[in-house]
Formats: structure tokens, C-alpha cells, sequence
């Protein structure tokens, strides 16, 4: 643990009420590979469905899109919405413990820092509903470039 009772680097980071988490790393990393192994199924055998007409590189890139979508709307939306301090909650959602699991890797999600909340904003609004309208122009064949 850090100086002031957190995982954290650095040691000195300020995080008031930190409460120190309850799941395991597997406990954490279990639910989100499920959920993104469903995800990537679902996708793969809906785009199945579309007559042959996509090709096993299109269903694919649909897949990751759909992941890559979802991942970062889900996240980063519970991440500034319903989660703002994460660190210090004394029952935790999943979202929160998730969070403080992140957080080891990169402190500045727990330090709620500036540059942090500005791009899951960015992530939040652009980059997840771009790869989620990518999924869906694929579907249906749609091409900004024949518009």
C-alpha cells in the first residue's frame, strides 16, 4: 500500500476515505470478459445473418467496433456519471471496484485528474458512438463517401 493507505503511486496522492478494495483481480476481470465475449458473439452471429454479403474482415472489424463501443461508452459513462469517488465508497458497485483496479495503472483516474475527465468526455461522446454508427454503416452497407 501507498503512504496514505492506497495502492496508488505516487505514494503521496490524496485520496480522502479511501476505502480499500474488495474484489480480486479476477473477480473484476471475469464479468467484464464475459460480458465482451457475449458482445462479440452476438455481433458475429447476427452479421451472419446478412446474406453473405459481409465479408469475414468486415464482420470482424463489426465485432471489435461493437466492443470498442460499448467498452468505452459503458466505462467512461459510469466512470463520470456514477462514480465520482470511486475510492472512497463503502459498498461498492463492480463499476467503483473496477475503477479502483484501473486506477493501479494509471493514478490519475482515482486523482480525478483535468486531463483524465476530458477525454473520457471525448470518449464518452465521440469516439464510442463512432464506433458503434461504424457497426451499424457496415450493416447496412452505408458509405459517408457515396452520401
Amino acid at each position: 500500500m501507498g503512504g496514505h493507505g492506497h495502492p496508488y503511486s505516487p505514494a503521496e496522492l490524496e485520496l480522502p476515505g479511501f476505502v480499500p478494495q474488495r474484489l480480486s483481480q479476477g473477480e473484476i476481470l471475469a464479468p467484464f470478459l464475459a460480458a465482451s465475449v457475449l458482445v462479440v458473439l452476438a455481433v458475429w452471429l447476427i452479421s451472419g445473418r446478412c446474406g453473405g454479403r459481409l465479408s469475414r474482415t468486415d464482420r470482424s472489424l463489426m465485432c471489435w467496433w461493437a466492443f470498442t463501443g460499448l467498452t468505452h461508452v459503458v466505462l467512461a459513462g459510469s466512470f463520470l456519471s456514477f462514480a465520482p469517488d470511486f475510492f472512497s465508497k463503502e459498498n461498492p458497485s463492480y463499476f467503483h471496484e473496477f475503477f479502483k483496479e484501473y486506477s493501479k495503472g494509471d493514478s490519475r483516474y482515482a486523482a480525478r485528474d483535468t486531463v483524465i475527465l476530458a477525454l473520457e468526455v471525448i470518449t464518452i461522446g465521440f469516439k464510442g458512438p463512432a464506433s458503434l454508427l461504424a457497426v451499424t454503416m457496415t450493416v447496412t452497407q452505408c458509405s459517408l463517401c457515396s452520401i
